[in-house]
């Protein structure tokens, strides 16, 4: 007798999509670590922030590549991706600017997402060649901004608010910051992921992980 094989085969796929539904319901969603001081290495950190708890970002005032005073109010209730670069740099700076062209390729239509890039070299760095640099890799002022002000400001931004480069220096004359350090800050202000900003791997999950932050902060 002729066994038909289409009755079976049909419950077969069946059951293998209803058993891949219910694993993947079962799945808990992933979500990011909050990351706190003492889950980086020490070297990052400034000595008086080692054991805090609970760190958020530093309030901010610098100026973008438009002439805009911006400051932290502006980017209350955002995502943040911030990095430290200068436009003169002719090693890692445009590696890591030109990955993060690819940041803002996949999130272009997503208003919660900002990515800041402070220049480490703000007197050279000014309005005009800020804004010279950012139409150079296509950045759109809406979503991305390069940011200049006082060096002191900047370099205590970088090591006591996003933790990019090591903790020694005062922001003065002969102190500078050379860093492939990006953070992803959500936007209660807390950190929750750092990032080689010269790998396309890293970037790459830096991408995803985005897209978990947003899926954790959609109404």
């Amino acid at each position: 007798m002729k066994t038909n094989w289409k009755p079976l085969a049909a419950v077969g796929v069946v059951f293998a999509v209803a058993v891949t539904w219910g694993a993947l319901e079962l799945m808990p969603e992933r979500t990011l670590p909050v990351l706190q001081p003492s889950d980086l290495n020490p070297a990052l950190v400034d000595a008086s922030l080692r054991h805090a708890e609970r760190h958020r970002i530093l309030p901010f005032t610098l100026v973008n590549q438009l002439g805009d005073t911006v400051t932290q109010a502006d980017v209350e209730g955002q995502i943040l991706v911030a990095d430290f670069f200068f436009t003169r740099c002719p090693t890692i700076c445009p590696v890591m600017t030109q990955q993060l062209t690819r940041v803002q390729a996949a999130y272009a239509d997503e208003p919660s997402l900002r990515i800041l890039s402070h220049s480490v070299t703000p007197a050279a760095d000014s309005v005009p060649v800020l804004a010279a640099y950012a139409d150079r890799y296509a950045a759109d002022p809406s979503r991305w901004w390069f940011l200049t002000g006082d060096k002191a400001h900047i370099y205590d931004l970088s090591r006591r608010s996003y933790f990019s480069c090591l903790e020694e220096g005062d922001g003065g004359l002969q102190d500078f910051v050379h860093t492939e350090n990006v953070a992803l800050v959500d936007p209660a202000g807390r950190i929750r992921g750092m990032y080689d900003g010269t790998s396309s791997t890293e970037i790459d999950q830096l991408i995803d992980d985005i897209s978990v932050l947003l899926r954790a902060t959609a109404p």
